[in-house]
């Protein structure tokens, strides 16, 4: 109670203190309380009062665009190419089959070329070539569409940076391609070199890559070689168990389980080549100890070399599949040149919308192909990990929420000057950045098995004799199996339900902002849909599971963002001028190129698996049903 009573009457200043923050510094406690009565007055001069710097209203949203008020915030907007070929202002000659031209190229390229050529360096298929020909064909077509078009049309859009980024990612391939290059020389150098030449020898060592290593054919050339003493021990070795067969030649049908006792014996024994080599032959120059101490060097120097490879693989990949990122981003960054949009204080808000959206629409796509079955190996794809990976999908999910949250609550004051007040509207998003950082970092820690065998301790330790207790009390519940952690479903759900409710000038604006946050909160309600019936019964194959929520879920979140880039200020504030602000258009839109990529999503996983099945024995499943 004392302590109650002593903090009571600091409770109005600390009250004061943040709402003085809250509000400019020019303005005095004494406008502040009255500017606080006006907006609680009815009347219509109340409706024009700003939001703590922003330019959306207080009262009700409008029905009508104000001319007048968008042009006190924005620029008028200026003319673009796109005004140029399909309205025609001030221009005769127009070339709109060009640009369609340029963008139909880039998309074979980027969508079509490039993910086949992927899944063909996943199986070393010979066409993968072929299809890497394909893709340079189809830049250099839309290039030349695009060069040609800005010979012959006024440059409408000063600064834009397509075409430099459009070179940048070509740039990129063309590195990655050229250690493709740097090995087809390597090899080709070899086969002139050795004494076979014939063409179907040619076919296999240069074409097919049949001798490549494991780790694959860009990084081949950092792969060193065994040691001579491995090669001329494996030698060795083999002729002695040859020599062991002839002794035995009546036994050479071994039974079932002396073949698996000599396997496992082989394999204990792989370790040490080297010496056996040394102790076995005895007419060999390599018996000084100098010599097996160097072979043991040499082999000690292959474990870095390996990780080295291992680490290449995985960046190349990882480089290589953010190919397709770019020619999203490429794609977006063209539409926004195009049509003009984009400029001065539109920049911000745009670029929020389009990389917040970009990244909804990505994730659903991703989230779709787990569903088709992509991840399964790791265990991403609702199904048991088949390789026992350390890393599930939640854990990757919380960690780019981290990740985002850490990042963007710094980024909402981008454009403040040093000293403005914290408006209403960066309040809102830089809370919900809060939330992702550390809603992520809660869903990280709950993936974290270490973290989980901490929380488990404190339950055995209040049992004092662990061994009295049945067998089935200390089991992991069949629950522990799989991952149920609902913070990255939870987090975007929030986000959806936030902005659905987020205030706007006008209520277009706010019926598509509700459209895209209640998608949001859709694929969050089916997500956690998801974890309850698997809850019930944990997946037990390494087969993907496919449960229908997820198909259902991915669609919502995919959707959810495509309208999220659509509801940018400028695209808005367009369609009203239009005649085309009504949400079911800007909806069924967002469902017919989210149905294209859904279909474009399953033709590449399917013909990864298609692929894989040509290349692998076939698996026959036992069908439980």
């Amino acid at each position: 109670m004392r302590l109650r009573a002593a903090t009571a009457p600091l409770l109005p200043v600390l009250l004061c203190t943040v709402l003085s923050h809250l509000q400019p510094a020019s303005t005095s406690a004494a406008a502040f309380y009255d500017l606080t009565e006006r907006h609680t007055l009815p009347g219509p001069e109340n409706a024009l009062a700003k939001r703590d710097g922003d330019h959306h209203r207080h009262g009700a949203p409008l029905l009508v665009l104000n001319e007048t008020e968008v042009t006190m915030y924005h620029a008028p907007t200026p003319p673009s190419y796109y005004t140029i070929d399909w309205d025609g202002h001030g221009h005769e000659e127009r070339h709109p089959g060009l640009m369609i031209a340029h963008g139909i190229f880039m998309s074979l390229a980027f969508f079509v070329s490039l993910p086949m050529g992927i899944a063909l360096r996943s199986v070393k298929h010979a066409a993968h070539g072929i299809v890497t020909l394909s893709f340079y064909g189809f830049c250099a077509l839309g290039c030349a569409a695009s060069g040609l078009y800005r010979k012959l049309t006024p440059n409408m859009y000063e600064g834009a940076v397509h075409r430099t980024q459009g070179y940048l990612v070509i740039l990129v391939a063309v590195s990655l391609s050229a250690l493709d290059i740097i090995d087809v020389v390597r090899r080709c150098i070899t086969f002139f070199r050795g004494t076979d030449r014939s063409f179907k020898w040619f076919w296999r060592s240069v074409i097919k890559r049949q001798d490549a290593p494991l780790v694959g054919p860009e990084y081949s050339g950092l792969i060193a070689e065994e040691p001579e003493e491995f090669e001329s021990a494996k030698i060795t070795r083999e002729s002695l168990e040859l020599q062991d067969v002839q002794l035995h030649g009546g036994d050479i049908e071994e039974s079932h389980t002396q073949r698996w006792a000599n396997s496992v014996h082989r394999h204990q024994r792989h370790y040490s080549l080297a010496s056996e080599h040394t102790v076995f032959d005895a007419h060999s120059p390599h018996q000084s100890d100098d010599t097996l101490h160097d072979a043991k060097g040499r082999r000690g120097q292959l474990v870095p070399n390996q990780l080295l490879h291992n680490l290449g693989g995985i960046a190349f990949a990882t480089i290589e599949r953010s190919l397709v990122m770019m020619g999203l981003i490429q794609v977006l960054v063209g539409i926004v040149t195009y049509t003009g949009g984009c400029r001065e204080n539109y920049l911000n808000g745009c670029l929020a919308h389009l990389i917040k959206g970009g990244i909804f629409w990505s994730y659903g796509l991703l989230t779709f192909a787990r569903f088709l079955g992509s991840y399964a190996d790791l265990g991403w794809a609702w199904n048991r990990s088949p390789s026992g990976s350390k890393y599930t999908a939640e854990f990757v999910e919380s960690f780019v929420i981290f990740f985002y949250g850490a990042t963007n609550t710094w980024m909402e004051r981008f454009g403040a000057k040093a000293g403005d007040p914290f408006t209403t509207k960066q309040i809102q998003h830089i809370g919900i950045a809060v939330m992702f950082c550390f809603a992520g970092l809660v869903g990280m820690g709950i993936e974290s098995k270490r973290i989980r065998n901490w929380l488990a301790s404190s339950t055995s330790a209040s049992v004092s004799h662990p061994s009295d207790l049945p067998q089935e009390a200390i089991e992991e519940p069949p629950s522990y199996s799989g991952s149920f952690n609902p913070f990255p479903a939870l987090v975007i759900g929030v986000t959806g339900a936030a902005m659905a409710a987020h205030a706007q000038t006008y209520l277009f604006q706010v019926q598509i902002h509700s459209l895209w946050g209640n998608l949001l909160v859709a694929f969050s309600v089916l997500r956690c849909f998801t974890y309850f019936f698997l809850w019930l019964g944990p997946p037990k194959s390494i087969l993907p599971s496919r449960p229908p929520t997820e198909a259902l879920g991915s669609f919502f979140l995919a959707c959810g963002g495509l309208v999220f880039m659509f509801s940018t200020e400028e695209v808005t504030i367009a369609a009203m001028r239009r005649g085309r602000d009504d949400v079911m258009m800007f909806l069924n839109v967002a469902v017919a190129l989210t149905c294209c990529a859904f279909c474009w999503t399953l033709m590449v996983v399917g013909f990864k698996g298609w692929l894989k099945s040509r290349s692998q024995p076939p698996v026959t499943y036992q069908n439980v049903a």
